[in-house]
């Protein structure tokens, strides 16, 4: 009778962590909401190749990094929760620490090597969630996409999910590094065809790279020539 009892106890879920994670969704999809509305009336927001974000499963979601905004338009463009990776420093903040908390963000800390973060990257991609990485590994300092970094390929490699490319136009134009306040600028989104788990494992590291890069370009390409329609 006592091992019964155990083993039931052991599959009855945590009422806490079930509530916590239903206000986590919740505000998620409020947040959302808000910034959808935000940025296409303020900044004119249009996707391109949204059909490409249909993927099932885990997936990494590859994004070309112009500002501080770019979360939030690649957050905007999936219709499903998507999660994110944040530096141990931010949560430390009262607010923003607050507030990165309540969206699930996932807490990366580069001065021990980042293996917690890594662990739980891998392990909500096992769960069928996407993680948006930032391959650049940090914010254009021109607009243009920059060199990319080969830290996210462990990641792809291990969890063997398929890779999202996608770049932004617009965003660096409207908040550049060093800049604080927001410039009404039109900003585009493009999507681009998945990149399949297998085809990662078929090639090096150096091929996976440019490969990305090339997706990366054509994305671009196709959100600029979005702007003149």
């Amino acid at each position: 009778m006592g091992a019964t009892v155990a083993d039931t106890s052991k599959q009855s879920p945590n009422p806490q962590r079930s509530l916590l994670g239903l206000l986590q969704y919740l505000f998620y999809r409020s947040v959302r909401a808000l910034s959808a509305i935000v940025a296409v009336f303020v900044f004119h927001l249009r996707c391109v190749g949204r059909e490409n974000t249909h993927v099932p499963g885990g997936a990494l979601v590859l994004s070309t990094h112009q500002s501080h905004f770019d979360p939030v338009l690649v957050g905007v463009t999936f219709n499903e929760r998507l999660n994110f990776l944040a530096k141990r420093s931010l949560f430390k903040s009262r607010w923003l620490g607050g507030l990165i908390s309540l969206l699930n963000a996932i807490e990366l800390d580069r001065d021990r090597s980042g293996l917690a973060g890594l662990k739980e990257t891998l392990k909500r991609l096992k769960r069928g969630e996407k993680v948006l990485i930032f391959p650049e590994g940090t914010r254009s300092s021109d607009g243009l996409i920059g060199p990319l970094k080969p830290g996210f390929l462990s990641v792809a490699r291990r969890s063997r999910v398929p890779l999202i490319p996608m770049a932004i136009t617009g965003a660096f134009d409207a908040l550049p590094r060093g800049s604080r306040i927001p410039l009404r600028y039109p900003m585009r989104v493009a999507v681009g065809k998945a990149i399949s788990a297998e085809q990662v494992a078929s090639l090096d590291d150096e091929a996976v790279l440019a490969l990305l890069r090339q997706r990366f370009h054509e994305c671009y390409q196709q959100a600029q020539a979005s702007r003149t329609k």
